[in-house]
């Protein structure tokens, strides 16, 4: 099973009306202004998931910070996976903090959703480290037996639109706070994952994985291999953050690293189907 855990689809309405909904949300016009912004629906997903063998991609909209369009979002999403059930699993966005986001995750689970997220803690004003902020969110994401891919950054390094400001020490902060969480930090953790080096961290990170969200523009195609090194491999996952970029993408990183063919059956598919039993 060849699974992508980290797709951005909008509704054909959404996009239709793109400039108006680019003045609804602050973050999301900062990240997708400009002319070469690209949105998908689930159909251009299925298209490229032919293109690229992808079997299942795990799909959803964006973490506005208003309650009210993330749950036009999420009703999109629980309408692709009821018409598409054997190629997608979908996740709800909801900001942690706002009145009723208790309501509209137990709402998402009772329409089939499989998990939380991407939250993106610029975007819905969270400091993913204070379990005060993020508390009441991870408690019901425990309950519902939902898995939280949440996105973190490296703080190092070059400047691009949304480079946010919770790195490896904010997401080890959340996922020490949070241990019976099974939680997916995005591009690769901020580099959270090479810390598990460290005796005492690889022992309370048991329940993180990582996905390669936008990998090609932020790390060489030898992070795979330093990811084997730290021992973090079996817990990688392949996330395209698609329609940014397209699975093919990766392929050919790892065509310029030596990794196995076990080892890229992991990072397809066989290291995220654990959190789908």
């Amino acid at each position: 099973m060849k699974i992508d855990v980290h797709v951005h689809i909008l509704s054909p309405d959404f996009i239709r009306d793109i400039e108006r909904n680019l003045e609804r949300d602050a973050h999301f016009k900062m990240l997708h202004s400009g002319p070469k912004a690209k949105f998908a629906t689930a159909e251009d997903v299925l298209a490229n998931m032919e293109k690229t063998g992808i079997e299942k991609s795990v799909v959803f909209a964006f973490p506005y910070r208003d309650l009210g369009m993330c749950r036009e979002g999420n009703d999109y999403i629980i309408e692709t996976v009821k018409r598409y059930p054997d190629r997608f699993i979908g996740f709800a966005v909801v900001p942690p903090q706002e009145r009723g986001m208790e309501q509209e995750l137990i709402r998402c689970r009772e329409a089939g959703l499989k998990g939380a997220g991407e939250i993106i803690p610029a975007a819905v004003h969270i400091d993913i480290s204070d379990q005060n902020q993020v508390g009441r969110f991870t408690g019901l994401c425990r309950e519902l037996n939902f898995p939280i891919l949440m996105h973190t950054n490296e703080l190092v390094g070059h400047y691009y639109p949304g480079k946010g400001k919770m790195g490896p020490e904010h997401a080890y902060r959340f996922a020490v706070n949070n241990p019976d969480n099974k939680i997916i930090f995005a591009h690769w953790g901020g580099g959270l994952c090479f810390y598990e080096l460290m005796p005492e961290l690889r022992s309370s990170l048991n329940h993180v994985s990582y996905d390669t969200a936008a990998s090609p523009f932020l790390f060489r195609p030898q992070v795979y291999e330093a990811a084997r090194l730290a021992g973090v491999l079996p817990k990688v996952m392949l996330g395209s953050d698609f329609p940014l970029l397209s699975p093919a993408r990766y392929y050919k990183e790892w065509e310029q690293t030596n990794l196995t063919e076990e080892e890229r059956a992991g990072i397809w598919g066989k290291n995220a189907w654990r959190l789908f039993p």
